[in-house]
């Protein structure tokens, strides 16, 4: 029997100690299944932080600002059903399927440095496919520029949003280079599970040179343009939030140091690591940058 997301009880719920309790026997009764992913060249092998640590210390402010809000209160989030909606410059818009963007027999193994704008990182093994052959599916416009993403918006399931501060729905952007650049995935799960709510289920993007926040959660709507979209953080303090976000350690946000890195999980005694330029991923994407001035277009 093929399962659907709504088969998967939530990771929250046994991530989260009290949720374990309250949902236990919901647990016993739910059958779970694993995914699997083609290994990629493109991996690091840098050793990958353990499941709990990714599951339970990330942000995705539509469920609050605390590094554990996202483990605590995701497992509201419906992601079944769940289409996205590809449209603008493209020759096939329309309502996609996650099951249709991103195929179990398409799912690549993709295990990627994370860095957060916050100056701490996580090394993430994710399961998905290159954003680029999404878009193929679409067909893109010659007059595309630019790629623009939203997240979706249920204030009823996501707590955050019913905060002030950002103007939901959470936004993100990227050009087109960037987005069609093999590096550039859309994750349907990570460590051969489907996507936990509080990472982003069902679907969601991952640019591995760019700081953490570029990389939207829980798409639901992609735009194809051909001018700059703005973005959520941009919107809201574009002082210290830019449109590209490259991880770039000569370029200090306003109040902290970019220089260096806490890897999550590496121990009180561990000390800081220097950060490098793009992530790490310099040979591969720092000729997408050439000629640019990297401090203004931070």
């Amino acid at each position: 029997m093929k399962l659907g997301w709504s088969d998967v009880t939530p990771e929250s719920l046994w991530l989260n100690r009290r949720s374990f309790m309250a949902g236990a026997a919901a647990l016993a009764a739910t059958p779970a299944f694993a995914l699997s992913g083609k290994p990629s060249a493109l991996s690091t092998d840098q050793k990958p932080n353990s499941f709990e640590e990714i599951t339970n210390y990330n942000n995705f402010y539509e469920f609050g600002f605390g590094k554990e809000d996202p483990a605590r209160y995701a497992g509201a989030l419906t992601t079944d059903p769940w289409s996205v909606e590809i449209g603008g410059l493209v020759e096939r818009p329309g309502s996609y399927g996650v099951e249709d963007l991103a195929p179990e027999s398409a799912l690549e193994e993709r295990i990627y440095r994370l860095r957060c704008v916050e100056a701490w990182s996580m090394v993430i093994p994710w399961l998905g496919v290159p954003l680029a052959s999404v878009l193929n599916k679409a067909g893109v416009q010659p007059g595309a520029k630019f790629v623009a993403f939203e997240t979706v918006l249920r204030p009823d399931e996501m707590v955050g949003q019913r905060s002030r501060g950002i103007d939901w729905p959470y936004r993100e952007g990227l050009r087109i280079d960037e987005a069609m650049h093999p590096l550039t995935i859309l994750a349907t799960g990570l460590y051969d599970k489907p996507m936990p709510n509080q990472n982003g289920a069902p679907i969601r993007l991952v640019v591995p040179w760019k700081y953490g926040f570029k990389s939207i959660k829980s798409v639901v709507k992609i735009t194809l343009t051909d001018r700059p979209p703005q973005t959520s953080w941009e919107m809201l303090q574009p002082n210290e939030y830019g449109f590209y976000a490259n991880v770039n350690p000569e370029v200090d946000h306003p109040r902290w140091s970019q220089a260096t890195e806490r890897r999550i999980g590496a121990g009180l005694l561990a000390g800081r690591q220097e950060t490098l330029m793009f992530n790490g991923y310099g040979d591969q994407v720092a000729d997408l940058y050439s000629g640019m001035d990297l401090a203004k277009n931070y």
